[in-house]
């Protein structure tokens, strides 16, 4: 799994078992996250602007590496996977035109490893309508299922709930990606548990200006690109770039109030509880605000660590598996296409 964040590629090694009882259990037995080259990193940050020749070429360059990865994992863990499930890396994502594109050849990917691999996830759900996005409510639903909704806190947030007995699911708000981008003006690679937003002040305009765009005011299934972001939420900022450690707050008052909105959603009785997980999890002021702008009932529920970060990894490692089985990997309900698909790719070493 590769995120919109950029802060590396991450490979988890799983087993998953199915019950007596038709239900679906997981251990990650392994997991690592490695970091990109510089070089790479930078060419896959400008990879929406690249030439059409330059962007096949990251794309082979981008598998090679992966390739290699995923093989000095194997050595290093003396694993021995089954398949290869691969998100790769999203350089376009827009559905109304038809397009999501991820690349990390994975010709070349399982060339490399000698793994079966399965990947190219999305398109088939925008081919049928839908939005590609987001795919993880599978996983939710299946393996998550004693939770009231599942929150990602990546580049973008997401969050995943039944709805009268219907999976929904649908992205909120941009977070680690602004979040990362103003930490950067700093210094800083990330905020480390929000400590700099917390000593800022909020902008009142460019709150807000954020709450105001169109976005919010749609229903989903909808879902959201770095094109998005940089054609709509991050020129509105542009006006306090002097100003970063308030820019830092003011996201945080933004992130929360767009996320604990969702959650009127939710009617049930008593407790009830939100799995976290995502790099956003570990912004302490980030969660303490969403937190308190929550009815008592509502409770956020961090997992071990492990899951926190490698819980997108482990979800597209088991539509990996139920592609493999021939089984619905894609819900409709979440996505908007005009069915339920079994997504992916198989490609053979």
């Amino acid at each position: 799994m590769s995120g919109t964040s950029l802060d590396g590629l991450d490979i988890a090694f799983i087993r998953f078992t199915h019950t007596a009882h038709r239900s679906w259990t997981f251990e990650i037995q392994h997991a690592e996250t490695y970091a990109y080259p510089m070089v790479l990193q930078e060419a896959l940050a400008e990879g929406h602007t690249l030439s059409g020749e330059a962007l096949a070429h990251l794309d082979v360059q981008l598998g090679t590496w992966m390739g290699n990865q995923v093989s000095a994992f194997i050595r290093k863990y003396g694993a021995k996977p089954g398949l290869i499930a691969s998100h790769g890396h999203t350089i376009f994502h827009q559905p109304e035109k038809g397009l999501s594109l991820q690349i990390g050849n994975p010709h070349h990917l399982a060339a490399i490893s000698r793994i079966p691999v399965i990947a190219d996830f999305r398109q088939g759900d925008v081919a049928l309508g839908g939005q590609g996005a987001p795919l993880v409510p599978i996983g939710d639903a299946l393996l998550f299922d004693a939770y009231h909704s599942c929150i990602n806190l990546g580049g973008f947030s997401n969050i995943s709930l039944q709805v009268d007995g219907i999976r929904k699911a649908f992205d909120i708000c941009p977070c680690n990606m602004p979040l990362n981008a103003w930490a950067n003006r700093l210094g800083m690679p990330y905020d480390s548990f929000g400590g700099t937003a917390r000593k800022g002040n909020i902008l009142e305009d460019l709150l807000r200006d954020w709450n105001a765009l169109s976005f919010y005011d749609r229903q989903g299934p909808k879902s959201l690109g770095k094109e998005w972001y940089e054609r709509s939420f991050a020129p509105l900022a542009s006006a306090y770039v002097d100003r970063p450690q308030d820019v830092l707050r003011t996201l945080i008052a933004h992130i929360s109030e767009q996320i604990s909105a969702q959650f009127v959603r939710i009617n049930d009785e008593g407790p009830i509880r939100h799995l976290v997980t995502g790099g956003g999890a570990h912004n302490a002021f980030l969660l303490e605000e969403i937190q308190a702008k929550l009815p008592v009932k509502h409770s956020l529920i961090l997992p071990d660590a492990q899951l926190i970060d490698y819980k997108e990894a482990l979800i597209f490692g088991f539509m990996g598996l139920l592609r493999q089985l021939g089984k619905i990997n894609i819900l409709s309900s979440v996505t908007g296409a005009s069915q339920d698909s079994c997504g992916g790719i198989i490609f053979m070493p």
